[in-house]
């Protein structure tokens, strides 16, 4: 039994919000406790602060500016029942965090300026026991800037994980796109095959049975090798993200070229080929392109020209390659309208910075010949 992929795990926020509260309202409550004075500023109404003071990070989410709002007016509270000091920044250290990451900054920022803003006030303006000294000064700051920094740290980060999961899954509907242009190409080929086999073995039946048992043999194997096409196709684009058991079949490069014009031959065309292009030249999207332009071609002489001889030439010059399909038809004539091949052929070749001519030539026939770049600019694919 294949092993099942493992579902990738996820806290649930209620979760997360609930245990930040409680962390919030210990924290305040074991300052609190710690105060050497807490026999006569640390009574029930203390903790009780401390209790608000968590509860109020079960409103990070939903509404965030008026938790920070509550807990800075508490906060004010607090010190106006002269309760044990436990810091202005300090119990406003989740409020200010969770507006920022939940793209509140500017409350965030404007809250903990108010509470660093009032502690100064308080301590300049006070008793010398409660005058201001450089290390308080600091420590607000320094809380206040942290919570901030935090939540939009990991705000960020989370957006950046959304970005990468949005642009991996535009990646993956482009290779799929990819894979079913592909398919269509080998369909269309096998296909063009298999009608012109059909035909040789129809009117062979009853003069020439070997012949037409030739003919039928060869329909076999298109169709054999059409159906393994489809399913290995459709079982790649079914497959979930990430299904190391079924990858997308390997792009057919120029090797591939003479399986097609073996197959073309077949059918009592001849197929001259001529490629001269050394190995590891191209990079794997060219090389694919350009088996997809002599397979496109192949398909619509078999189909359109009425030919009796092709020729598929590749080669390099000058740092592109050069890649030509001529046959000796009857040709296209002056009303060529290009059909899908041709269109997709001519938009494949321009999206790898290439170009597409196709017509009658000059003493008959029809040619295709593509201008393309050996490698992608910014490297291999």
């Amino acid at each position: 039994m294949p092993e099942q992929s493992e579902v990738p795990r996820t806290v649930d926020p209620r979760v997360t919000d609930v245990a930040l509260a409680i962390a919030m309202a210990l924290v305040v409550a074991v300052v609190i406790a710690a105060d050497p004075d807490a026999a006569a500023h640390a009574g029930p109404g203390a903790y009780l602060f401390a209790a608000g003071f968590g509860a109020l990070v079960l409103l990070r989410r939903r509404m965030p500016r008026t938790m920070v709002v509550l807990t800075v007016l508490g906060v004010f509270a607090y010190y106006t029942l002269q309760f044990a000091p436990i810091g202005m920044a300090l119990p406003a250290v989740a409020a200010l965090y969770s507006a920022a990451e939940m793209r509140r900054t500017g409350w965030a920022v404007g809250g903990g300026a108010v509470l660093v803003a009032v502690a100064t006030y308080y301590r300049v303006t006070g008793t010398q026991e409660e005058y201001l000294t450089p290390y308080d000064l600091v420590t607000n700051l320094t809380l206040v800037a942290a919570a901030i920094a935090l939540g939009v740290a990991v705000r960020l980060s989370r957006e950046a994980r959304v970005h990468e999961a949005h642009a991996a899954e535009q990646r993956l509907q482009a290779e799929r796109l990819r894979i079913a242009r592909d398919l269509h190409d080998v369909v269309g080929h096998n296909l063009s095959v298999i009608a012109l086999h059909s035909g040789v073995a129809s009117e062979a039946v009853g003069r020439d049975d070997d012949a037409a048992r030739g003919a039928l043999e060869h329909v076999r194997r298109a169709t054999s090798g059409t159906l393994h096409e489809l399913r290995s196709t459709v079982r790649v684009l079914r497959a979930p993200v990430g299904d190391a058991a079924s990858p997308a079949p390997a792009p057919t490069g120029l090797a591939g070229v003479g399986a097609l014009a073996a197959s073309a031959r077949d059918t009592g065309l001849t197929v001259d080929v001529a490629l001269d292009v050394p190995d590891g030249v191209l990079d794997g999207a060219i090389d694919a392109a350009a088996y997809r332009i002599a397979q496109e071609s192949l398909t619509n002489v078999l189909r359109h020209a009425a030919a009796s001889r092709v020729s598929v030439s590749a080669r390099v010059s000058g740092g592109r390659l050069a890649i030509r399909v001529a046959d000796d038809g009857r040709g296209a004539g002056p009303h060529l309208v290009p059909g899908s091949g041709i269109s997709g052929m001519r938009e494949r070749v321009a999206l790898l910075g290439g170009t597409l001519t196709t017509g009658d030539a000059p003493g008959g026939g029809f040619v295709v010949a593509a201008d393309l770049p050996l490698r992608l600019e910014g490297g291999a694919p």
